[in-house]
């Protein structure tokens, strides 16, 4: 029998417990395909937990000898040797326990590191979509909370699973050998230990369920309150008090789940100790009796209650297991839940890369609708009741343009007209409905991600950075960058001088979203890793929208370098950076409605000209 199915065995006996399981047998199947790569350490605990298991059992045996050897008078030489066998079974045992621990621990955390990387890689993958619908720390939850809780069900419970089955087999065998009699009334009270297990398990998966999405809840808060802007947006606009209320509000539901649920498996545990207890007087009190009557022998009697906690210790066990098992899979299901939301972009078997040389960039006939949130989403990560099921309405309808090699388009409009929308098709951040993104004449859903990525470069006007220091926020567009190439790029966007004149200069490191630096230098600083990753194609969405002049004058001489010789598609908030542009659209509703040159299209009086006319008279009234 393979291990797969063994450790399936092992789940699905103590999930038998009760009629009818919350749990599917295909939730059990994905479990064991996790498993599967630990088989061979797998196979070592079912050893090492068998020969745990006759050790167990041996100790009362040898020790009932003993009590026997005692009352028949000796001889001496073999109580000593018995006693001796005793002690050696107890250190053997201890290491036993020790190499059991490693191995059940090995295979856990492996599972924890394979779940977490299946996760983390299958999240890369989702649409941009997936990422503003979902709350973050509800996600961050699912990859640690939930992974190290399905884990619990291979480090802890699955070996006590595996052992307590064997020691009570192996007990019972023995003591059916010794009195079956006896065996059979100590086994009377086993429904009870069975009975409580089959209701307590779904109590306890309830209670669990609920708390998890309370401590979703709560990193979520956590996450954007503890946010630079997040914070800044409580201070200035938000209620400390409420946000301080709802967080205890939360915490102190979670509080009580962890408190009713401590207490039910304590009561039923204390149960169950009772029990225990009263088989123990039952066997001291029937085994006297037939040890009195001189149909048993008095070390019998000793063995036989040395071995009722062998058998009751492991009941106990797999009662208490039943309700870990159960608690582990809705971690293992809210997990799963992540892995079955399915990408919408994948790479083709057969994709190809951007032929060498200059590159052209089209859309050819585009029409798009963002997808609905039951497509790239969760309720539990959104942490509403149900999805919204509206989308698919096109937000973009029959663009067509052609940028040619080192041409620059640019791309106006009203806010909420599609532009950022045909910026993010150019980087296949989405797939179009109908029409196609072309990249030197390659359809972009025939290539690659990773020639996509050494394509196609863009600057979002957020110009975000992450909280690491400046050289990792620019080697991340080129991992083998050298030291001078740095610095090159640093000065080519204008911002050499200062972070030369920083302390740690490389090394600084820029905070949370790169707040520590100003608008225009994390601009700039974005600008300088677009110039290391060295694109043939460069998409600028609105780069220098929220600018002052000083910093826009900055960004844009950083532009100009970023620019240079690229073909480029330029999203403009002021109209006065693309008048150089070699072809104009004016994107308004999802269409062009007007396309050519600066000049061309003031004469033409349309859409463009009174878009020209309000921005300069609104500037001249500031001025």
């Amino acid at each position: 029998m393979s291990m797969d199915v063994t450790a399936w065995m092992s789940l699905h006996h103590v999930m038998n417990a009760q009629d009818k399981r919350p749990f599917s047998k295909a939730t059990v199947r994905r479990i064991a395909r996790f498993a599967r790569p630990h088989r061979a350490q797998l196979v070592r605990f079912l050893a090492v937990s068998v020969v745990a298991a006759v050790l167990t059992v041996a100790t009362p045996v040898i020790a009932g000898r003993i009590v026997t050897a005692i009352n028949d008078g000796g001889p001496l030489d073999l109580v000593l040797t018995l006693a001796g066998l005793i002690a050696v079974i107890a250190v053997v045992e201890a290491g036993i326990g020790l190499l059991s621990r490693w191995l059940s621990a090995g295979i856990g955390e492996g599972l924890i590191l394979d779940l977490r990387t299946a996760v983390f890689d299958h999240v890369q993958r989702m649409p941009i979509a997936f990422f503003t619908r979902t709350r973050t720390g509800a996600l961050v939850s699912r990859l640690n909370n939930d992974v190290i809780g399905a884990q619990r069900a291979f480090s802890d419970t699955l070996s006590g699973v595996v052992s307590n089955l064997v020691t009570l087999l192996l007990t019972l065998v023995v003591m059916v050998g010794i009195s079956w009699q006896i065996t059979l009334l100590a086994l009377v009270l086993l429904p009870v230990f069975v009975l409580p297990a089959r209701r307590m398990g779904g109590r306890l998966a309830a209670l669990e369920r609920e708390a998890a999405n309370h401590d979703a809840a709560m990193s979520t808060q956590m996450t954007e309150r503890f946010s630079a802007p997040g914070a800044t947006l409580v201070k200035l606009f938000g209620d400390p008090a409420g946000e301080s209320a709802e967080f205890a509000t939360r915490a102190r539901r979670v509080r009580d789940i962890g408190v009713r649920s401590a207490m039910v498996q304590t009561v039923f545990l204390t149960a169950l100790t009772i029990v225990s207890a009263l088989a123990l007087a039952l066997v001291y009190g029937l085994g006297g009796f037939f040890a009195l009557r001189g149909s048993l022998e008095p070390g019998a009697v000793v063995a036989l209650a040395l071995l009722i906690t062998r058998l009751y210790s492991p009941l106990t066990a797999l009662a208490s297991a039943r309700v870990e098992v159960m608690s582990a899979l809705v971690s293992f299901e809210r997990v799963f839940e992540v892995l079955d939301l399915k990408p919408l972009i994948a790479e083709k078997p057969s994709a190809t890369t951007v032929p060498d040389g200059p590159v052209a960039i089209e859309f050819d006939g585009v029409t798009f609708g963002y997808p609905s949130a039951d497509r790239v989403s969760l309720a539990s990560l959104e942490e509403v009741a149900t999805l919204d099921t509206r989308g698919g309405v096109d937000v973009l309808h029959d663009v067509s343009f052609r940028a040619e090699p080192g041409q620059m388009v640019a791309l106006v409009g009203s806010s909420g007209a599609g532009k950022s929308t045909i910026a993010q098709l150019a980087a296949r951040l989405y797939d179009v409905d109908s029409g196609a993104v072309r990249l030197a004449g390659v359809d972009v859903r025939d290539l690659t991600a990773a020639t996509i990525r050494s394509t196609l470069g863009m600057v979002t006007q957020d110009g975000h950075l992450f909280h690491e220091s400046i050289r990792a926020n620019l080697l991340l567009a080129a991992p083998s960058a050298t030291e001078a190439e740095l610095w090159e790029v640093l000065e080519r966007a204008r911002l050499k001088s200062l972070i030369a004149s920083l302390p740690d200069g490389l090394d600084t490191v820029v905070g949370e979203r790169g707040y520590r630096l100003s608008g225009g230098e994390r601009q700039r600083l974005t600008i300088a890793r677009l110039l290391l990753a060295r694109p043939r194609v460069v998409v600028l969405d609105e780069a220098t929208a929220h600018l002052d002049s000083t910093s826009e004058a900055a960004v844009q001489e950083a532009l100009g370098e970023a620019l240079a010789g690229r073909t480029s598609v330029v999203i403009a908030h002021r109209l006065s950076t693309i008048r150089a542009a070699d072809l104009i659209l004016v994107i308004e509703d999802g269409r062009v409605v007007e396309r050519g040159t600066h000049t061309g299209l003031l004469a033409a009086g349309g859409r463009y000209e009174e878009l020209h006319r309000t921005q300069f008279s609104q500037e001249s009234s500031a001025a």
